[in-house]
């Protein structure tokens, strides 16, 4: 088993505003990108688990000819808040880069 970083050029995460973060996952090529998506690796049912929201709060994009996946989700602390860690968003993504992806 692989994790998810083996696959990719880019794992990023980043504010969508104050209130939802975006994730972005680059692939290095086309097998890359098709094996992940067919191991079923990344959904919106593993993101709703993973960032614990409810999974009709995810928006998964599949963007086929950029070999990429578009991630929103809502953010549980919003940005600037006095709670907030991660004003800028940037580091959300650390739970993508370890995630298991079965061959």
């Amino acid at each position: 088993m692989r994790e998810l970083w083996q696959f990719t050029k880019l794992i990023r995460s980043k504010n969508a505003g104050p209130f939802e973060l975006t994730f972005d996952i680059m692939f290095k090529n086309r097998d890359s990108f098709n094996d992940v998506l067919k191991s079923e690796a990344l959904s919106p049912n593993v993101i709703a688990q993973l960032y614990q929201v409810d999974v009709k709060q995810v928006r998964f994009f599949v963007v086929d000819e950029l070999l990429a996946i578009k991630i929103s989700i809502p953010r549980r602390v919003f940005s600037g808040d006095v709670d907030d860690t991660d004003i800028y968003g940037g580091q959300f993504h650390s739970p993508l880069v370890r995630l298991p992806v079965k061959e």
